[in-house]
């Protein structure tokens, strides 16, 4: 029987085998229906995980690889599911006719075997994403984000310069500046989209806008985002640790950080970023800032001022806001549109909104009221009080304190365009009491030259120069919007009150003026009233201009808090109305450049005025004594280029007596009177401006350390200058052993003094900035001392290194202006005529170099006869010549440009007019 046991083995074997595929067989429909179901599952499944992963998609994240690979392992599992279940169908309806047998047995076996598997596999997939914790993760960083812009006009220029510097390797830190509106946004976002382009060298651009208030902390966090540091580096962490994981990310990259409108400085170390000038990969930083203050305190290598647009390209800009369809829908449109981009003064800002607001205009009837709104109602065209002005506002918002803020307000009381003259607008503030902090007029000039500054530095005020005055000036847009605070956001509408050019005031409109604070006339007059106006808040009052020959009867009556009065460049007004003698609050009083002839004695009811000028009067006959002596709050007398009709000694007795007075400025025409202001200590020491005026017999004058301008002219025996120091002995001009003891000396003018010989004493006065010398028939040197001479005075500058303009006319015999060269760093003109015998100029190489010479005015012959070191410097100077055909000269009294009041009314000559 041994043989039957392996064939009971066999057998049992074959059947088991036969069995499991008979199983194959019989469960073959149950399989697919159990794999139908599975796959169900998995598709709603996967559906969930689809949908759950587009939504993190569209929060800026990534799927996570895990996710990806079982998205395409269920997608390519359906597929082959589908084939299987295809085939299954076929099989179960191919069977052979009257029988449950199927056609072919391998197939079926096959398809038996596949079943359990693919189940198996179904049900694997869909318990993966029970172990799904994420489905997406935040995208990485891109190298750089693009910033959405419009169309961009105006700014090739300056995106060049950023460029440019960005990729020097001299530069690290690279500032952008200018007012509000004026574009460093749209210029920044430029510079972020040309990194767009491959063809630079940087790991990472970074922008950060920082904006009010400035923390550090805010910063910091968008630093972290960027660099994407994780939260286990960063949560609970101080911000020195936090500024640590920056500078550890930072180190090794090369980066470019781009800040936008930035209001104060930002440590850029307590940030984290790594020192620019050391840091070894040549990263950048690019700021943006309304404030020059902000360039320097961040210590930005490179400064650039981003100034307003110029005419076409201003005029480019407001057409493509304004529309082609609106502009081609009257012939009259287009002209009336260079109308409305004047009054925006080139600010892209106002432009873009003013050029919206313009584009449903379609008949010129529509443009010109608007144009009229524009011009007397900025705020309220659309679009400027709500939106523009705000924006603007953001800047006199930043101002320190309230008294800079009045100061900013006040320069909005001058017409548009209006050059303000900084020394005259100073003293209105010192009038208004804005600057009373100190106790003297010198220190309060001080402050208004600092707010000046501060002024400019936020671009608030800009500056200029024109025929060698420096003046001040305000953008029209910024002016609106400082009328529009100084209403109160429009809700005072007459707080403010400025006319310009109006012609004749009607009665009517005067009435309107009853809530008024400040009213400035300018080239306007009032008609004659049938009753005083009541004028109980106004604190300040102008009238300046031609058209003010007097005033109504009774029209200073209602003015119990007037604290300022300004008549001057009223050259009709002869006689000033009595009732000013009761202003008891004035502080001060302007009548420069009028033709009054007797002020009215009333006025020494003027008991807290501060500040009396009486500059270029011709018509001004004596003050009746004792006048002056009881104003006892006087600070600040001027009577400058007035040829006073009485006598100086009793004026200057007058003002002896005054316990306050701290500022002069004296026009004297006599030896004794020039005497007496030598001998008082008191007066000489506070003369701020001197004018000597035919003064024959005086050979030498004794001069204050504190004086800022002197002139002399036709003072024939004038030879030399003894300088008065403080301990009371007096020196010399050639030598004096104090060191710049003529610090404050900036305008030196002397003219028919014909046996001068030089003015050796000018080396003293380190601040010298205007020189003008001429009719001086004795004058052989300006300068007359050696090099070494100078050298060994042991003083700490050098020779005329801030002299603006030199003027020498008709000086036969000057052969030297001094007699060793100099680089003369801050001149712009000098104008030589009438002056044959010099034949070289004390110019070194690097005059001209500096981009602050714009002219040499002289004689074509003169020039052709100058000797020149080096031809090549002869060449460098050559494009600043400009030839003049004569010299003849009317001859008048000078005025200096110091005390003009720079208008656009009145201008009076330099000292001659060529005929």
């Amino acid at each position: 029987m041994d043989f039957v046991s392996p064939i009971v083995d066999v057998a049992a074997r074959l059947w088991a085998c036969t069995a499991k595929r008979v199983t194959y067989f019989r469960r073959l429909s149950k399989n697919m229906k159990i794999l139908r179901s599975a796959m169900d599952e998995l598709k709603s499944v996967y559906k969930d995980v689809t949908e759950r992963v587009e939504r993190e998609e569209k929060l800026q994240k990534k799927r996570t690889r895990s996710v990806e690979n079982w998205i395409r392992s269920v997608e390519a599992m359906e597929r082959e599911v589908r084939q299987i279940l295809e085939e299954g169908d076929e099989e179960v309806q191919n069977k052979c006719s009257g029988t449950c047998c199927p056609r072919d047995p391998c197939d079926r076996y096959k398809l038996g075997k596949a079943l359990p598997r693919k189940i198996r596999a179904v049900v694997a997939l869909r318990n993966k994403v029970d172990h799904f914790q994420d489905v997406a993760v935040p995208l990485p960083n891109p190298l750089v984000i693009e910033r959405p812009l419009e169309k961009i006009v105006g700014l090739d220029s300056p995106f060049l310069e950023v460029w440019r510097l960005l990729r020097s390797e001299q530069v690290g830190i690279i500032g952008i500046y200018g007012m509000g509106g004026v574009g460093k946004t749209t210029l920044l976002k430029k510079v972020n989209n040309n990194f767009l382009k491959p063809s630079h060298d940087f790991d990472v651009v970074i922008w950060i806008v920082v904006s009010k208030p400035t923390t550090l902390e805010k910063v910091q966090e968008a630093l972290r985002n960027k660099l994407e540091i994780p939260d286990g580096r960063w949560k609970n962490r101080s911000e020195d640790e936090k500024a640590a994981e920056i500078f550890s990310v930072l180190k090794t990259k090369k980066f470019v950080l781009l800040l936008d409108d930035i209001w104060e400085p930002l440590d850029l170390l307590k940030v984290g970023i790594p020192v620019l000038s050391t840091h070894r990969n040549k990263s950048k930083v690019v700021f943006t800032t309304r404030s020059a203050d902000v360039c320097r305190d961040m210590e930005a290598q490179r400064s650039i001022k981003l100034e307003c647009l110029a005419w076409e390209e201003s005029l480019t800009l407001f057409r493509t806001r304004v529309g082609e369809n609106t502009l081609n829908s009257h012939p009259d449109i287009p002209k009336l549109s260079e109308i409305v981009v004047r009054e925006c003064k080139g600010l892209p800002l106002a432009l873009i909104i003013v050029g919206r607001a313009m584009a449903g205009a379609r008949t010129p009837q529509d443009w010109e009221k608007k144009i009229q709104t524009l011009k007397n109602y900025p705020a309220k065209f659309p679009g400027m009080g709500d939106s523009l002005f705000p924006v603007l506002a953001f800047s006199y918002d930043s101002l320190p304190d309230e008294a800079i803020k009045s100061c900013f307000l006040y320069c909005s009381l001058f017409p548009e365009d209006y050059e303000i003259s900084p020394p005259h607008l100073i003293e209105l503030w010192i009038g208004e009491g804005f600057l009373e902090e100190y106790d003297s007029i010198q220190e309060e000039r001080n402050q208004g030259e600092e707010i000046i500054e501060r002024l400019k530095d936020v671009c608030l005020l800009e500056s200029g120069r024109s025929q060698k005055q420096e003046y001040l000036k305000m953008h029209d847009v910024i002016r609106d919007m400082a009328l529009w605070l100084a209403s109160e956001h429009g809700k005072k509408e007459n707080n403010f009150l400025v006319k310009d050019q109006v012609g004749l005031i009607r009665a009517h409109e005067v009435k309107k003026w009853n809530e008024a604070q400040r009213i400035t006339l300018w080239e306007s007059r009032i008609e004659e009233l049938r009753e005083p106006p009541c004028f109980p808040n106004i604190e300040t009052f102008f009238a300046s201009g031609k058209c003010m020959k007097s005033f109504p009867s009774g029209f200073f009556v209602n003015m119990h808090v007037l604290r300022v009065l300004d008549l001057s460049n009223n050259y009709e007004l002869v006689e000033l109305p009595v009732e000013i003698g009761n202003l008891v609050t004035l502080q001060y009083l302007n009548l420069s450049k009028t033709s009054v002839e007797n002020l009215p004695v009333e006025i020494k009811n003027l008991k807290i005025l501060k500040c009396l000028i009486l500059d270029n009067m011709n018509s001004l006959q004596p003050l009746p004594s004792p006048m002056l002596s009881v104003l006892s709050s006087l600070q600040l007398f001027s009577m400058f280029n007035s040829p006073y009709k009485g006598d100086h000694r009793t004026l200057l007795e007058d003002l002896e007596e005054l316990e306050y007075i701290n500022d002069l400025s004296l026009d004297l025409t006599s030896v004794s009177s020039a005497q007496a202001l030598f001998n008082s200590h008191k007066l000489q020491s506070f003369t701020r401006r001197l004018r000597l005026f035919n003064c024959k017999c005086m050979n030498s004058v004794r001069l204050s350390p504190y004086i800022e301008m002197l002139h002399i002219s036709f003072c024939h025996a004038f030879k030399d200058v003894q300088i008065s120091l403080e301990m009371g002995g007096l020196q010399y001009s050639k030598f004096p052993r104090q060191e710049c003891c003529l610090y404050y000396l900036c305008h030196v003018y002397i003219s028919w003094c014909s046996k001068l010989l030089s003015l050796t004493w000018l080396v003293h006065a380190p601040n010298l900035k205007f020189l003008s010398i001429d009719d001086c028939g004795s004058l052989e040197e300006v300068i007359e001392v050696e090099k070494s001479q100078f050298l060994a005075i042991d003083l700490n500058f050098n020779l005329f290194s801030r002299l603006i303009s030199l003027s020498l006319i008709n000086l036969p015999k000057l052969r030297n202006i001094c007699r060793w060269n100099q680089s003369f760093p801050s001149l712009r003109e000098i104008t030589v005529l009438g002056c044959p015998r010099i034949k070289k100029l004390p110019f070194d190489f690097n005059t001209g170099m500096n981009k602050n010479l714009e002219k040499i005015i002289g004689e074509q012959e003169w020039w052709d006869g100058l000797e020149w070191e080096n031809k090549d410097f002869m060449l460098n100077l050559t494009p600043y010549f400009r030839t003049t055909q004569s010299s003849k000269r009317l001859e008048f009294p000078f005025v200096p440009l110091q005390d003009r009041q720079i208008s656009r009314f009145f201008q009076v000559p330099l000292g001659y007019v060529d005929v």
